[in-house]
């Protein structure tokens, strides 16, 4: 099979879809199949090459509007290719539009969120009926989870073809603490720190904890400062730590660190949240928050960890206390989430039911 995957960027790019197309591709190279990645290039020429056996084809890049690159020969380079099955990751406008008008069938459609920076709505007022023109032409329109599947605005009208495909992490990377450590009870948050993170919830939720503890906020991100300058409003900072950007090799280390794993998002501009992944697979017990998307669909309320409401500090910290003060209902919800995430979240499993997809398409296409 040739499997053709389009997106706007490519390893060594690092970002949340870059690293899913990533590991899809490789994969599928693994196990037979001809992979070709088209995404652009930052310089104003087109330039391809061989990557882990993953065909890579860097289209001139234009510039940038409001994180979307415009490239001419985007399009030009997919009219000529003729693969077996076409893969977008979505939303990327350029992309889609080339798919939807010249590009080659069938195509497969990744939904990964709704669009969420005012920038980006004001294109998406224009573009939208031409998004949903594009979705209602592909085969299948893969989503994360069946939350988002319900409630983005962009789906309604595909869901006879919708498939629930759950992103997947490489497990063996993540295991749990071997043996008990001596140190003060450690919360951790890790992502961008961008505001619909709900970083600040946490620092206040922290402040009201009727137990210390000691936070870790690791990731880089627009919001640093202004959290910073937060955690010492509230008179917490001296118990919080700005890690900044740790590498991808220190992450199974940094779980391992912590007691339990915190995402408090504000909204569905949280999709999925792969980090409670990696913190299940670490054993650790999460609390996250109910968005209307994969955060409770991850993380099952009093089963692998405790779900509240958005900008509810008070519900954020009566948890986090509670965990707090139960080391063996820690143990029991880590333990919970830990095979929740190797029977469900895997990459192995997120790559089967992939090709699952492809193989029905392709089959009805014959």
């Amino acid at each position: 099979m040739h499997i053709l995957h389009v997106y706007k960027d490519y390893a060594p790019v690092v970002g949340g879809i870059e690293n899913h197309i990533r590991t899809l591709a490789e994969a599928q190279v693994q196990r037979g199949h001809t992979v070709t990645v088209l995404v652009t290039h930052p310089a104003r020429h087109t330039r391809s090459e061989v990557i882990n056996g993953v065909h890579v084809i860097r289209a001139a890049r234009l510039a940038n509007v409001a994180s979307t690159p415009l490239s001419v020969a985007l399009p030009w380079r997919l009219r000529a290719l003729r693969p077996d099955i076409t893969h977008l990751q979505s939303p990327y406008p350029i992309a889609e539009l080339a798919c939807l008008l010249v590009g080659p069938r069938p195509y497969v459609v990744s939904h990964q969120a709704d669009v969420s920076r005012w920038s980006q709505r004001l294109i998406m007022l224009a573009y939208g009926p031409l998004y949903r023109r594009c979705l209602r032409g592909a085969a299948r329109v893969l989503v994360s989870n069946p939350a988002f599947a319900r409630n983005s605005p962009y789906l309604s009208e595909v869901q006879d073809r919708i498939a629930v495909v759950p992103l997947g992490v490489d497990a063996p990377r993540f295991a749990p603490q071997a043996e008990p450590v001596a140190r003060p009870f450690t919360l951790l948050f890790l992502g961008v720190l961008r505001h619909y993170k709900g970083v600040d919830d946490l620092l206040r939720a922290l402040k009201l904890m009727t137990v210390e503890a000691r936070l870790i906020i690791a990731g880089a991100g627009p919001m640093r400062a202004a959290w910073e300058a937060l955690a010492n409003d509230l008179g917490v900072a001296g118990r919080v730590m700005f890690a900044g950007r740790v590498p991808e090799a220190d992450l199974p280390a940094l779980y391992r660190s912590a007691d339990v794993f915190v995402l408090p998002s504000l909204n569905r501009a949280e999709s999925f949240g792969t980090v409670l992944v990696e913190a299940m697979l670490s054993g650790l017990p999460c609390v996250t928050t109910e968005v209307g998307s994969g955060t409770s669909y991850i993380v099952q309320d009093g089963r692998t960890g405790f779900v509240v409401p958005p900008r509810a500090p008070v519900a954020l910290a009566d948890a986090l206390t509670h965990l707090q003060r139960d080391p063996e209902l820690r143990a029991r919800l880590g333990a919970a989430g830990r095979h929740r995430a190797l029977s469900e979240f895997t990459a192995e499993r997120m790559i089967e039911r992939v090709e699952a997809v492809y193989s029905a398409v392709i089959c009805r296409e014959l």
